[in-house]
């Protein structure tokens, strides 16, 4: 099967960025979606404009019984589940010693558990019927270590682990990890240190817009069953990194 016309695609973080831009994506290329993120009146609003075939829940990707209710209403309003979007993600960025304890147990939550617990909700299903596909969302710092990104970079390169090693078990699930350099998102809003902050203001001069992770995505998506495109990397043609 060939492209994503009539498949039912789940996409977390859909409220903003990448992931609302994925979901515009998708809905154009014909894709059945439903939706979630923390920011309801968002997504319900996305809904109503795209029409019957994105429908919505409000999501807590830390909490697994919030994820596993998240698949069982996609279930329920679209009979299956055909692949999952794991974009949901956060960065406040700061120096290690700045101890930020709380702000590191943060990105580990939703950017590592937030990823396994969208996998279990959807596993199950994807290998009673023999087929599946989980894209998980990382960066360009699942491959690379900058001062102030330590925890944040550790979270992404947990990412790729996640997402290999699930391809590894499975030989009829397809697993992709989209790799986005600097993309112009609210990504990064809630970093704390005021210097940090600046300087991404600095980097984010050069910097795609969402849609290009989106096509990335679609990409990733419209392959034949037999074929698992595993990793891609965007970046900006102008960036140095």
């Amino acid at each position: 099967m060939t492209g994503v016309t009539d498949k039912t695609v789940l996409i977390t973080g859909a409220s903003s960025g990448i992931g609302e831009a994925a979901v515009r994506e998708l809905a154009q290329a014909g894709a059945r979606l439903f939706i979630g993120a923390r920011r309801g009146d968002r997504l319900e609003a996305m809904a109503q404009e795209l029409g019957s075939q994105v429908a919505w829940q409000e999501l807590d990707v830390t909490d697994a019984a919030s994820f596993d209710a998240f698949a069982a209403a996609a279930r329920a309003r679209f009979g299956r589940i055909d692949a999952l979007v794991n974009n949901a993600g956060v960065m406040p960025l700061s120096p290690l010693a700045a101890l930020k304890r709380d702000e590191w147990k943060r990105m580990i939550d939703v950017n590592i558990h937030g990823v396994l617990n969208g996998i279990a909700a959807v596993l199950p299903d994807f290998v009673a019927q023999g087929s599946g596909h989980i894209v998980n969302v990382a960066s360009i710092a699942a491959h690379m270590v900058m001062p102030t990104a330590a925890v944040y970079c550790a979270s992404k390169y947990a990412v790729w682990a996640i997402t290999d090693g699930l391809r590894q078990e499975h030989d009829n699930i397809r697993a992709t990890i989209i790799s986005p350099g600097v993309v112009a998102t609210e990504l990064g809003h809630d970093i704390t240190d005021q210097g940090v902050a600046a300087a991404l203001q600095e980097w984010r001069r050069k910097s795609l817009t969402p849609d290009a992770i989106a096509r990335a995505i679609r990409f990733a998506l419209e392959q034949p069953d037999g074929v698992d495109i595993n990793e891609i990397i965007v970046r900006p043609t102008a960036a140095g990194m």
